[in-house]
C-alpha cells in the first residue's frame, strides 16, 4: 500500500538512505529541510526527482504545523537532529532545542490533524539514552540513564512520545538503535574516521580502546524503519535495532587495519586526537550493546549484513574516493 511519508532530516545520513530505499518501494516521499546556504545535495544525486522537498523548522511549532498541513502526510519519521554526542557538552541548549523542542513540535502539530490516530510517527532515539547499566544486552524496558546532554535530549524526547502515546492516543513508535556506519560525506564518525585515516596512512588515535560498541551497516539501519513504517504491530512500541555482535575500539581498529594493510604501530591508544571535542571522562559509556530480540519477533526484522561485508563496502568506496 503506498503511503504518504514525511521525512525531516532528509538529508542526513539514515534520511537520505530511507528516503532512497522508500522511493524504490512506491511510497510518496516528501523531505523537510532547513534552508541553510552549506547544504549539501550530493546525497540526493539520484533520486532527486522522486522526493518533493519543503522547507521548514521543527524549532518553529507554526513553521512544523504549516508544513503538516500542507502535506497531510500518513507516515512523519523524524531523523532532523543534532547528533554528534560530544558536541552537546558545549552546546546543550541547542540540542534540547532541535531533539526535544523539535519532536514535540512535530507530535504536537500531528494532533491538529484530522483522524490523527491514523497517522503515524516514529522518532529516532538512539542507544544512547540507555546510559550507564549493569547488565548487557540491555533490553527495551531498562530504565534509561543518559550520560551526555544530546542522550538526555534523545532520552527527554523519547519518553515524551511514549506518553503522548498512551495520555493522547497518538500512534507513535520510538526506534533506539545502535551505531551506524556507511556514510559516503562524512569521515567524523568512528569506522568512516578509521578507514579514512588508515587509507591516507596517518596516525588513529583511539581514545576509549575498552569501550565495546556493536556496529550496523546502514542497509540494516534502514530496514529497521521499513519495517516499523510498513507492520502496523510497531503502533505505539519502542524497538532496539542490533546486531548484537560487540567488539573493543581496540578490536574494531586492528580489524580495519588488518583490512586496510594499516601499520598497527601507527594506532595510538588511550588518547583522543588532537583539538577532539571534549567530553568528561565518567560520561563514557563502557559498552553499548543492544537486544533486538522484540523487533526480530514482533516486527521479522534482522540484520542481514556482517561486520566485515559491511566493512569492505566502506573500504572499497573510500578507497576509490581518496584516490
Amino acid at each position: 500500500m503506498t503511503k504518504k511519508i514525511l521525512i525531516t532530516g532528509v538529508t542526513g545520513f539514515i534520511g537520505s538512505h530511507l528516503a532512497s530505499e522508500l522511493v524504490k518501494r512506491n511510497h510518496e516521499i516528501y523531505g523537510l529541510i532547513k534552508h541553510v546556504p552549506s547544504r549539501d545535495m550530493r546525497v540526493f544525486k539520484e533520486f532527486l526527482t522522486d522526493v518533493t522537498l519543503v522547507n521548514g523548522d521543527i524549532t518553529s511549532f507554526l513553521s512544523t504545523l504549516n508544513v503538516l498541513k500542507s502535506i497531510n502526510p500518513d507516515v512523519i519519521v523524524n531523523l532532523a537532529a543534532l547528533s554528534p554526542v560530544r558536541l552537546s557538552f558545549e552546546r546543550p541548549f541547542e540540542y534540547i532545542q532541535a531533539n526535544l523542542l523539535g519532536t514535540m513540535n512535530i507530535a504536537h502539530s500531528i494532533l491538529e490533524l484530522p483522524d490523527f490516530r491514523n497517522r503515524q510517527l516514529i522518532i529516532a532515539s538512539t542507544a544512547e539514552v540507555y546510559g550507564m547499566q549493569n547488565e548487557q544486552p540491555v533490553k527495551e524496558d531498562a530504565i534509561l540513564n543518559p550520560s551526555s546532554p544530546y542522550a538526555v535530549s534523545k532520552a527527554a524526547a523519547d519518553m515524551y512520545i511514549r506518553m503522548m502515546v498512551d495520555s493522547y492516543g497518538l500512534n507513535g513508535t520510538v526506534m533506539r538503535a545502535t551505531n551506524s556506519y556507511g556514510r559516503k560525506f562524512d569521515n567524523s564518525f568512528m569506522i568512516e574516521y578509521l578507514v579514512t585515516e588508515m587509507i591516507k596512512g596517518n596516525k588513529i588515535y583511539i581514545g576509549a580502546p575498552d569501550s565495546i560498541r556493536d556496529y550496523m551497516y546502514v542497509d540494516d539501519h534502514v530496514s529497521a524503519y521499513v519495517h516499523a513504517i510498513e507492520n502496523p504491530k510497531s503502533r505505539g512500541d519502542v524497538f532496539n535495532a542490533s546486531t548484537g555482535n560487540g567488539l573493543t575500539n581496540k578490536e574494531i581498529s586492528l580489524k580495519i587495519a588488518e583490512k586496510t594493510g594499516f601499520d598497527q604501530a601507527k594506532i595510538v591508544f588511550g588518547s583522543y586526537p588532537p583539538g577532539y571535542p571534549y567530553r568528561p571522562l565518567i560520561s563514557d559509556q563502557p559498552f553499548i550493546l543492544l537486544d533486538s530480540t522484540k523487533i526480530k519477533t514482533k516486527l521479522g526484522w534482522s540484520p542481514k549484513v556482517s561486520l566485515d561485508d559491511g566493512l569492505k563496502k566502506v573500504i572499497d568506496y573510500w578507497s576509490e574516493t581518496l584516490k
